[in-house]
């Protein structure tokens, strides 16, 4: 579950009291795992999607907790009750977003006046080690705002080159930005720290590419396909497949590999290193382009005119194994996949992933995704964020004979009230060494609780929990399955 997703009275879930009580709620259950979604910026031109973020490095300061800056002296605690929205299952981006923003403002104009020495200690520390990426995203977050939130390829060109673009009367603004990046920083380092001490470690999620619109690329020109003017020459995708005849075209370069490997990936290390910061395990999204990706070229109308290249295989793996010799990664090895791909997984022991959506299509017994076929090194899902909900898979994705053969399956006739239940009894009964539920299957809710519908623009990324949703008894379930299916924690 996402931290947005969370309830809270400021309409957009935060790091605040509701995800420690989220935390104490996995660690009474014996839970052991929380999976996020990318922490990154999130902004409107990219309908609110973490995975197509206007920074690699930076948080999305939207997840700041007023209650916990009041706590630290920033805000007054009399006065947050009116900024309170109401409760509600979807977040309403706009609102919250601008109610968060003058609660920031407000932090900010405060600190100024006030003398809050352990946060300035704090704070200075936190620019000095981070002004590797943040002195970059400052500077692009005061020319965006410069030139009215246009993207940086259509900004004046002598702010397109970011080795000399500054505007010296944005200052205040840039070291706003980077105040709240470090509030952003303390907050998320506080529930890492109160999750790791009841033994829950938080496993992240990295997107493959990243935005064209995003301070990386404009910072870093040199490690995209981008011509001397900033245009793309290469525009990932994916290429044509039974759903959709045209392919996906992304609106996100493809990486100067040659470039990178000539730095030993010197900036795929540091933006790594920098997502650890945050988590202990990182999945790392689209898996299968490390092996080979589908390449655009640009102006191409759609992604049928794409070829397959080659990524940077086992070459980027050995130097991310020198920096992180504990590879903490999970590989997204679904979908369109060939035996490169495998391969690359396992010559590095990466788990890979399992989806009980997947298993029951005509190949069932076959399945790679059937639980008689599961082997230890994985992690088993009902569904992911790209999936329906388990229910909403009943209800409207699932064709009668898939149905069919999870009763086959099963050995029971099964509603669409079960069905969430008896997928996620499943997960928790395989092999595989990690189980995962979306929260929306613990919850038992229906399709209006997706969170992501892939391809599809508009209504996503803004299911959220109500106040007391997850009840004791569902806890007690987890709890449960937790126990009968030998899952049950360690404590060393």
């Amino acid at each position: 579950m996402h931290i947005t997703s969370l309830p809270g009275p400021f309409g957009i879930g935060d790091l605040g009291p509701a995800a420690r009580d989220f935390a104490d709620q996995l660690y009474r259950s014996g839970q052991q795992i929380w999976q996020l979604l990318p922490l990154s910026p999130a902004s409107a031109g990219a309908g609110y999607s973490p995975y197509s973020a206007s920074s690699a490095m930076a948080g999305n300061i939207m997840l700041i907790s007023p209650e916990l800056l009041a706590d630290d002296g920033l805000l007054d605690k009399r006065s947050l009750k009116s900024f309170h929205l109401p409760a509600d299952s979807i977040v309403d981006f706009s609102s919250a977003y601008a109610n968060k923003s003058r609660l920031l403002e407000l932090a900010y104009e405060n600190y100024c006046k006030g003398k809050f020495r352990v946060i300035e200690k704090a704070y200075r520390a936190f620019c000095k080690q981070h002004a590797y990426w943040l002195d970059d995203f400052v500077r692009y977050q005061s020319l965006t705002i410069l030139h009215k939130g246009l993207p940086w390829y259509e900004w004046k060109k002598k702010y397109r080159d970011s080795t000399k673009a500054d505007a010296p009367e944005l200052h205040i603004l840039q070291e706003k930005e980077r105040f709240w990046q470090f509030l952003f920083d303390k907050q998320w380092h506080a529930l890492k720290s109160y999750c790791n001490e009841r033994h829950i470690q938080l496993l992240g999620d990295l997107p493959f590419y990243i935005s064209y619109n995003a301070a990386d690329v404009w910072a870093n020109r040199n490690l995209f396909l981008l011509d001397k003017e900033g245009n793309m020459q290469g525009v990932a995708g994916v290429p044509p497949d039974y759903f959709n005849e045209d392919g996906q075209l992304w609106n996100m370069p493809v990486f100067n590999w040659d470039v990178l490997k000539t730095q030993n990936y010197k900036w795929w290390v540091s933006r790594i290193r920098r997502n650890l910061e945050w988590y202990n395990l990182l999945r790392l999204d689209h898996f299968r382009a490390f092996a080979n990706y589908w390449e655009v070229p640009a102006g191409a109308p759609t992604a049928v005119e794409g070829e397959w290249k080659n990524g940077p295989g086992a070459d980027l793996f050995n130097a991310l194994q020198t920096a992180f010799p504990e590879m903490p990664f999970v590989a997204e090895d679904l979908g369109d996949i060939n035996d490169a791909v495998l391969q690359l997984r396992d010559q590095f022991r990466l788990p890979g992933m399992k989806v009980l959506q997947f298993a029951f299509g005509e190949d069932m017994p076959q399945s790679p995704h059937i639980p008689h076929d599961h082997s230890p090194n994985f992690f088993v899902y009902t569904g992911t964020h790209d999936n329906n909900t388990s229910r909403g898979w009943f209800r409207q994705d699932a064709a009668p004979a898939d149905i069919e053969r999870l009763c086959l399956y099963t050995g029971q006739t099964i509603t669409e009230e079960e069905v969430a239940q008896v997928l996620g009894r499943m997960v928790y009964a395989s092999v595989a060494q990690h189980a995962v539920l979306p929260m929306q299957d613990v919850l038992g809710l229906d399709e209006k609780a997706r969170m992501n519908t892939p391809a599809v623009a508009g209504n996503n990324w803004s299911w959220r929990m109500l106040p007391g949703q997850f009840t004791d008894a569902m806890a007690a379930r987890l709890e449960e399955w937790t126990i009968v299916y030998n899952r049950k924690r360690s404590n060393k």
